[in-house]
């Protein structure tokens, strides 16, 4: 399990970053209904983007990375 951590972390670019791209909620399915969900990152498109918590679905892109600054 510690191996799959790791990896894991290595996608990000920042501890912080990692616990925020990657953040479960027990409560909610839907990340964009959770509050305490604020980082969305689609694998698909390797992007990045800061949930706008409205009620929809939207979210902010980012090239940077909040925490860090690294390029993302």
């Amino acid at each position: 399990m510690l191996q799959k951590e790791r990896l894991i972390t290595e996608k990000h670019c920042c501890e912080t970053m990692d616990y925020h791209a990657n953040f479960k909620c027990e409560l909610h399915i839907d990340p964009f209904e959770c509050p305490d969900k604020i980082i969305i990152f689609s694998t698909k498109d390797n992007d990045y983007g800061l949930i706008i918590h409205d009620g929809g679905s939207s979210s902010i892109g980012i090239e940077f990375c909040p925490w860090c600054g690294s390029k993302l």
